[in-house]
């Protein structure tokens, strides 16, 4: 368990006064935190017991003793990178070890903060849906993409949408055996909310996909899938880190759902596998 310090810093400025204070006390002493009881943390920030526990549930944890789990695990681990932009003329060996880095703690952080219970909801939906519907703009749209392939491979009806108002069409005539999985990073792209309003409507059942953290599309959705909030570089304007990480828990979703169907989906894959193989002969 990890990412404590990663979602107190996301979380931080969203949080009120006194339980920003205590956010604050963390973030600067994170060692003695996790030696500290309630009561303890809650003297040193100057707050009160009371405050750290209802920030613990504004973090969306199980708890002060989760939350120091995973500062502890944060603090055996080695230090980010913090210089993530590529330098003029910078070696081939420093770049590929640079993106290489940044690459892992993507995964890592990613696979630290996702919720195992709002993923197995996730699986259940999906499922038990006779479509799912997958949309994201721009970078995030190359996880639908991904998502789709992986899906229809196993026979899983899902449908991907360029276009926002072919995508609000479908969506609108959608009915509650119906899934709508809507992908953004920052969790505030209109065109995403947008679809996520139409659904709500329609009375499909609804999936987020964004960073961690407080964010319109997540709160709009039933259920929520987050990714590490890593900043992308300014130089990195393709949505590297990003992308990766919702590549990840796409990867993460398709293997919990061939898992459940095990015998089926070994069935679909030989024979698309076969199909795409004939193609070529």
């Amino acid at each position: 368990m990890n990412s404590g310090l990663l979602i107190v810093k996301e979380m931080m400025e969203k949080l009120p006064n006194s339980e920003k204070k205590i956010a604050h006390y963390i973030l600067e002493h994170p060692q003695d935190t996790v030696s500290m009881t309630v009561t303890e943390l809650g003297k040193k920030s100057g707050t009160s017991s009371a405050a750290v526990i209802r920030m613990c549930k504004s973090l969306k944890l199980k708890g002060f003793q989760d939350l120091k789990l995973r500062i502890a695990g944060d603090l055996q681990r080695q230090q980010p990178v913090e210089e993530r932009d590529i330098n003029r003329n910078e070696s081939i060996d420093s770049i590929l070890q640079k993106v290489t880095t940044i690459s892992q703690q993507t995964i890592q952080e990613t696979a630290d903060l996702l919720d195992v219970d709002q993923l197995r909801k996730a699986v259940e939906v999906i499922l038990n849906s006779r479509n799912v519907h997958l949309y994201g703009v721009g970078a995030s749209s190359i996880a639908t993409y991904d998502a789709q392939q992986k899906f229809l491979r196993i026979n899983r009806n899902a449908f991907v949408f360029s276009d926002l108002h072919m995508a609000a069409t479908t969506i609108a005539n959608g009915t509650a055996e119906d899934t709508l999985m809507a992908i953004s990073f920052s969790g505030e792209t209109n065109e995403v909310i947008k679809s996520l309003q139409i659904a709500k409507d329609s009375g499909m059942k609804t999936i987020s996909l964004t960073k961690y953290g407080d964010s319109t599309v997540a709160r709009l959705a039933d259920i929520n899938l987050f990714t590490s909030a890593t900043k992308e570089a300014n130089f990195r304007s393709g949505a590297t880190s990003s992308r990766l990480a919702q590549l990840h828990v796409i990867d993460i979703l398709f293997m919990c759902v061939a898992s459940k169907t095990f015998d089926e989906t070994i069935e679909y894959l030989d024979s698309t596998r076969q199909v795409i193989r004939s193609l070529y002969e």
